[in-house]
């Protein structure tokens, strides 16, 4: 089987969802504030991928990006996950599912392939299923036709991807998960993905976590730094070898994202924010 091809991975990714006929303006806005990725699904229910089309549309036409400067990754999701509107035909088996929803999602991208193509989530909360492999072996058909250059999974435990592995599946190239403080940051499948290469895309970092948001130890590190707790929270997620994705609506607060990057944390003040978790 034919090995996931590397792609250029942005160090911040823009996510789409939840911005209804905001898409096409706050899409534009974060390529024009400096993200270079663009996440979104083709999940009605959630996310108006053609609006993110558009979006991107109006930023080639303004001569802000080309394609080929861009990092673009949507999802399969399962009908259980989506509302009336599908993107495919529910009566057709699984494998014609995901060859229809990605059509559909490179014809709202207005693009040929999308650089990783993600499955939204299991189709069950406790393990690894057929179902997830047959849809596993038809995103893998589409990876090797090229309308994708990788492939990954979202909302996964590290249960599923012991038993993806086990059953012999493809490793993904990426797992994205909601990251949660108290749970350690997610820290069982981060170093699931570290020990084999797998990049971890993590989401949700303030929404999930407003308690470390207004704790006094990114309180002080934010003053040191002249920064925001959010951009601390930014910064120790880099810096533990996540990607991490954000979803602001606000211009200031996109051009803070992006700057946390150059913000600097010892190893003892991330450690400390690790141990937030308890």
């Amino acid at each position: 089987m034919p090995a996931q091809r590397r792609v250029a991975i942005p160090d911040f990714i823009y996510g789409t969802a939840w911005k209804e006929e905001r898409t096409p303006g706050l899409t534009e806005l974060a390529l024009r504030m400096g993200f270079r990725g663009i996440d979104t699904a083709n999940q009605r229910k959630h996310y108006v991928e053609a609006g993110v089309g558009q979006g991107l549309a109006a930023a080639y036409q303004a001569g802000l990006v080309t394609r080929a400067d861009l990092f673009l990754q949507t999802k399969f999701t399962y009908q259980l996950g989506q509302d009336a509107r599908l993107p495919y035909d529910p009566r057709a088996d699984l494998s014609t599912q995901v060859a229809q929803s990605l059509a559909s999602s490179l014809e709202h991208l207005g693009t040929d392939h999308v650089d990783s193509y993600v499955l939204h989530g299991p189709a069950s909360g406790y393990g690894w299923t057929e179902d997830d492999a047959e849809v596993w072996a038809a995103m893998v058909t589409e990876r090797d036709a090229g309308r994708t250059r990788s492939l990954g999974v979202s909302n996964v435990s590290l249960r599923h991807l012991q038993q993806m592995i086990a059953a012999h599946e493809e490793t993904p190239a990426f797992v994205q998960n909601r990251c949660f403080a108290r749970l350690g940051w997610d820290r069982a499948v981060r170093a699931f993905c570290r020990e084999r290469n797998i990049v971890y895309q993590g989401f949700s970092l303030l929404t999930a976590n407003p308690e470390v948001l207004h704790h006094p130890l990114l309180a002080r590190q934010a003053a040191r730094e002249h920064a925001t707790p959010a951009q601390i929270v930014f910064r120790f997620a880099q810096a533990v070898g996540m990607l991490p994705l954000t979803g602001t609506s606000n211009p200031e607060h996109m051009k803070q994202d992006l700057a946390s990057r150059t913000l600097a944390l010892s190893r003892e003040e991330m450690e400390a924010i690790e141990s937030l978790s308890g």
